[in-house]
């Protein structure tokens, strides 16, 4: 049983392809930013595919409401047919701001309210809530679900949403975290209530080691460039030197050196690339961590049909 997120990184032909070769019990989390939208493509998994679960990974929040992402859920779940999980996070200033052109406000407050409305509206209910985001009033879906429920997953960077993850919602996903520091936050949090623990985790495998230490390398230093969110959190892992350097040469030259910078260590600590033994022995510490579902995000090494059988291998 085997998670894989798929992205922007493929075409729509090669995802589909991609989907459509796993087995019956294998997941498949679809991710957005602002490549191709997520609703859409999770619906053409579901007519290809029959792997076992269909997420979002993620949803941000502000790009659409409450309502409109319950509607979306709802609709997944009849289409899929008991297979989605509704994956949600804040995203970053930068994407909700820079692309979709809201303000970045009160992101804790606006996932608790979220999960609430959206909520409600999934188990049938009118769509009633007073809060300091939003006040509806009056409506129900016309829909009813195909589920009993529907999962609903936070992506959790800091502590207070990692808090919410635990108290509102199924399951948490996370991503960028140090092997160490992922293990002892799941083990305190389990302490208050168990749910399923997702992690996302940047893959490259090859049989030529260097060649996938190269493509997780350019991924990885993509996402603390570019990434503040992820950046101060590593920073504060012990790789404030590391992201800082990264980061300067990211606003002096752009993409074009900054992988260059990860050091093997640090490569090694986040992803799970190399040769087919280098990955698995990755995947099993983070299962070791308490790691209940590690989703491997693809990145092609090659030919990308090729490279997905040996991802599928590990």
């Amino acid at each position: 049983m085997t998670s894989y997120s798929l992205g922007s990184l493929l075409s729509i032909d090669d995802l589909l392809w991609c989907a459509s070769s796993v087995s019956r019990d294998d997941s498949i989390w679809v991710p957005e930013t602002w490549g191709m939208e997520c609703f859409s493509i999770m619906s053409a998994v579901a007519h290809q595919s029959r792997c076992r679960q269909i997420g979002s990974s993620i949803l941000n929040i502000y790009s659409r409401s409450p309502a409109a992402l319950a509607m979306g859920a709802v609709t997944m779940d009849i289409l899929s047919r008991g297979r989605f999980v509704l994956g949600l996070g804040v995203s970053s200033s930068k994407i909700v701001q820079n692309l979709h052109g809201y303000p970045y406000d009160a992101p804790l407050q606006r996932m608790r309210e979220s999960i609430q409305i959206i909520r409600s509206a999934m188990d049938g209910k009118r769509i009633d809530h007073t809060g300091s985001i939003y006040d509806t009033e009056g409506f129900s879906l016309l829909v009813s679900r195909y589920s009993q429920s529907i999962p609903m997953y936070i992506a959790a960077v800091n502590r207070r949403m990692i808090h919410l993850a635990w108290e509102l919602a199924d399951g948490v996903i996370f991503y960028l975290r140090p092997l160490d520091e992922l293990q002892e936050t799941i083990r305190i949090m389990q302490q208050e209530r168990r749910i399923q623990i997702a992690h996302q985790i940047i893959t490259a495998v090859s049989d030529d080691a260097e060649s996938a230490y190269d493509r997780a390398r350019q991924t990885l230093a993509f996402y603390i460039s570019v990434g503040d969110t992820y950046r101060r959190f590593l920073a504060g892992c012990g790789y404030e030197d590391i992201t800082g350097r990264i980061y300067n040469e990211y606003k002096s030259s752009g993409l074009k050196r900054v992988a260059q910078l990860i050091p093997d260590d640090m490569l090694h600590d986040l992803t799970a690339c190399g040769t087919l033994q280098e990955c698995r022995s990755a995947i099993q510490s983070a299962r070791r961590a308490g790691v209940t579902e590690p989703i491997l995000q693809f990145n092609p090494v090659g030919d990308v049909r090729e490279s997905f059988k040996m991802l599928a291998a590990i």
